[in-house]
């Protein structure tokens, strides 16, 4: 399978978003074409929003205690991914 072209726009919002508190995973389709027609590619993006003083501001840096949430996210969200390709082979 030969990748021609992706569509990405930067407003593409998230298909999926698993939260456990303020750790959150983010799951993107990317539709591209291939020779053998059009297919979603998913990636996922995981961050944590905390507050500086007034402004909500968003991370990828975990402390030690944060380390389970992130992980348990990024389970869910692979899940998520499995199950929907796995629905693309199969369906």
């Amino acid at each position: 399978m030969t990748k021609k072209n992706a569509k990405r726009s930067s407003n593409n919002p998230p298909e999926k978003v698993f939260r456990i508190g303020f750790i959150t995973a983010s799951v993107f389709g990317h539709e591209i074409e291939t020779d053998e027609g059009p297919i979603t590619v998913r990636s996922v993006n995981v961050q944590k929003r905390y507050k500086d003083g007034d402004d909500v501001k968003y991370t990828s840096s975990f402390n030690l205690a944060e380390l389970p949430q992130a992980v348990r996210v990024l389970q869910m969200a692979q899940g998520y991914v499995e199950r929907a390709e796995a629905e693309i082979i199969l369906g």
